[in-house]
């Protein structure tokens, strides 16, 4: 959906700014807070490699470094990434979001790997190729194509380092034309070959394991429970430490499974994609869905002066987001004036009927062996064109679920007044669609009545928490089941 242009800094960047700055580069770095991990990263003039803050290396001499709000600002600079703390693995820069809806918007789209044409971009943004070329130089220091390159470049060196694909299907994945491209990034961008990297042996295994990264605290258990209490029989499944689904991916069934890994502050995941050109795309969804790319510091910051009693808040709170805005809106409107545990039952009995079945999982690696069953969210096309009568809800909800799913046929992207359009659908399903569809960081529920008892029993300013007062509502949440 488009996004307004607004290219003044936001109090977010402000905070942020606020935070470094009351405890210095110098002092995080030599700290190495793993809380700063992703928000600025060291380069070594000595050695020309620049680093995460957490890097385990010997600490170099203050005159010596050089600080980087992004990565690809280091690489710009003729800096390599270093070989044992990974920037290519750290949390997404929460910097980008201090400078503009539209360049976030912009430097999103730019990441997206396979990548696209710069002229392309520049016309979904409803911007001319030349403005966007503008933006993101004043951005980050480099036009939006090289930009692209360094980021297919810092994903293809997180698949030769982390998996064992084979350097054909990396290349590939990436984006790459041949493996003389890939070779090429490499030396350009990393300083190294594809060879050198890969130390280890290859090893035959199914699928793809990686590492996602966050930055702490992170509350798992939340997380968990809230993932478990909405999951979908068949299509999900949580565990103690893991979470697992089946998804659609442009046409092809793929199943994700994420182990909590406390100790190096991070998810283990392993994938299973029939198409690998999907795979970025997929890892950067699986990152929204655990809400890997927050940053717990700020979020903190602005709940308390909301009114909030830091004695209150729940460390490290997350938002866990649906799978896709479509499921969100199929999810809110069966969801209306129903419990949580009834709403599940009816949107589990629409997966069961609608979506993709599959006769047997992908593998063995922790599935439920006693269920041969697995099952995709239904499309759009299969929800408008049926008439939902083996749902056990009003009849207006069911038309209202169709004409919602008829929105987004053909992979359309309808605007919120379409949405609001529908007959049944207000402004609190809308908000939470925004909510955990589009992963908005700031929406305040303010029309869910235990929001409203929450905030009479502890009186907040909302406007105070933006832009976090999604966070604001979920830590309302928390605080009515203590």
């Amino acid at each position: 959906m488009p996004m307004p242009d607004n290219l003044s800094v936001p109090e977010t960047a402000a905070s942020e700014d606020a935070i470094l700055a009351e405890s210095g580069y110098s002092k995080a770095r030599l700290s190495r807070d793993p809380r700063f991990d992703g928000l600025f990263f060291v380069a070594v003039k000595t050695t020309g490699i620049f680093c995460r803050p957490i890097c385990p290396a010997r600490l170099p001499k203050e005159e010596n470094v050089t600080y980087f709000q992004h990565a690809t600002q280091a690489m710009a600079q003729g800096y390599r990434p270093c070989f044992r703390c990974r920037p290519d693995s750290a949390p997404r820069s929460a910097a980008w979001k201090g400078v503009g809806a539209t360049i976030h918007r912009a430097l999103s789209l730019l990441s997206i790997i396979p990548i696209e044409r710069v002229a392309d971009i520049a016309s979904r943004l409803g911007i001319s190729e030349r403005y966007l070329n503008k933006l993101i130089v004043n951005a980050v220091g480099i036009p939006p194509k090289q930009f692209q390159n360094m980021q297919r470049a810092l994903f293809a060196k997180q698949l030769i380092q982390e998996t064992h694909l084979s350097m054909t299907d990396i290349a590939l994945t990436a984006g790459y034309q041949s493996l003389r491209q890939l070779q090429r990034a490499m030396e350009q961008y990393c300083a190294t070959t594809p060879t050198q990297l890969r130390k280890k042996e290859p090893v035959e295994q199914r699928g793809i394991v990686l590492c996602l990264s966050y930055r702490p605290p992170y509350n798992w258990p939340y997380v968990r429970d809230f993932l478990a209490a909405r999951a979908i029989d068949g299509m999900e499944r949580v565990t103690e430490e893991s979470y697992e689904r089946y998804f659609s991916c442009r046409g092809s069934v793929g199943f994700f499974k994420v182990v909590h890994d406390d100790v190096r502050h991070g998810f283990k995941l392993h994938i299973e994609l029939p198409d690998l050109g999907n795979l970025h795309t997929t890892i950067e969804n699986i990152k929204q869905v655990l809400d890997l790319h927050a940053d717990p510091l700020l979020i903190q910051q602005s709940l308390v002066q909301s009114g909030l009693p830091l004695t209150k808040l729940t460390p490290g709170l997350r938002l866990p987001s649906a799978w896709s805005v479509f499921e969100s809106g199929c999810r809110a409107i069966v969801g209306q004036q129903v419990s949580v545990k009834a709403a599940i039952g009816q949107v589990t009995l629409l997966v069961h009927k609608l979506g993709e079945k599959r006769a047997k999982p992908f593998s063995s690696n922790g599935h439920d062996a006693e269920t041969d069953e697995r099952y995709t969210f239904p499309t759009p096309e299969d929800v408008a064109d049926n008439s939902l009568e083996f749902l056990r809800m009003p009849l207006a909800r069911k038309e209202a679920l169709r004409s919602f799913a008829q929105l987004f046929v053909g992979d359309s992207a309808p605007t919120h007044n379409d949405i609001l359009a529908i007959k049944g659908v207000g402004p609190w399903t809308l908000d939470y669609l925004k909510m955990r569809g589009e992963r908005n960081p700031d929406i305040y529920l303010e029309g869910d009545l235990i929001v409203r008892k929450m905030a009479q029993q502890y009186p907040v300013e909302p406007e105070k928490a933006a832009p976090w007062r999604s966070y604001l509502t979920l830590q309302l949440w928390q605080l009515s089941s203590q």
